[in-house]
């Protein structure tokens, strides 16, 4: 199996970003490389086995996790650090985590894919259409692609998630044009790099449309 080793490194604006690499057994540097985003995102990747991972190390590329800001395990102050930064801060941190790789020359910057589900998915999205150029590829597994339509498809029994969603993501009723902004859905027409999408038909939270409306913005685009 490949070793997984923590990291970490300082974001743009100062905090300090912990996560895991994962190199294949006797590969060599510069690799290509696969940023994959935890889902959650109140979540967090730990040390430990993990089949994707160690799949992915086995054929050959270099494995980054990044407990971006938001993420938990790190206290409530860097917890906090991401409410209101969807597709903003939050992404900011994976950029910075990019750019560590290539700087660290782990990965060859122009083989690197983004990869992930739920919020990993949305990440995947927002790297192909807020920094298109950034990355090589994108899988996006089950990933929300307009936080509008995620959060008017919420389930009866997260309903009482609603106020933590309004609080950390956006609020539906008064700042829908902010949660457009943050939506990748309405930036479809800026993915220059090629896009997996792989979502369930009963998925109860991630709803099909949620893939469904992106792959249709995209071929609107004239993207096939």
């Amino acid at each position: 199996l490949a070793p997984m080793n923590s990291i970490s490194f300082p974001s743009r604006d100062g905090l300090t970003i912990h996560g895991y690499l994962t190199l294949p057994v006797g590969g060599e540097t510069p690799l290509p490389a696969v940023l994959l985003v935890h889902g959650g995102p109140w979540a967090r990747d730990t040390w430990g086995f993990d089949p994707v991972v160690q799949w992915l190390a086995n054929r050959g590329y270099a494995v980054l996790q990044v407990n971006f800001r938001g993420s938990t395990g790190y206290g409530k102050d860097f917890l906090n650090a991401g409410n209101r930064e969807w597709g903003a801060k939050m992404h900011d941190d994976l950029i910075d985590a990019v750019q560590w790789l290539i700087q660290e020359g782990v990965a060859d910057r122009n083989k690197i894919a983004i990869m992930g589900g739920s919020y990993g998915g949305y990440a995947t999205l927002a790297g192909l259409t807020f920094t298109p150029e950034t990355f090589a590829c994108g899988v996006d597994i089950v990933g929300p692609s307009n936080l509008i339509t995620l959060m008017e498809s919420i389930p009866p029994y997260w309903k009482p998630m609603m106020a933590m969603f309004s609080n950390r993501v956006g609020d539906l009723e008064s700042e829908p044009e902010f949660l457009k902004a943050r939506s990748p859905l309405f930036y479809a027409d800026q993915i220059q790099k090629p896009l997996l999408i792989g979502q369930g038909a009963n998925d109860p939270r991630v709803k099909q449309a949620e893939s469904e409306q992106i792959v249709e913005a995209m071929k609107k685009a004239g993207m096939e």
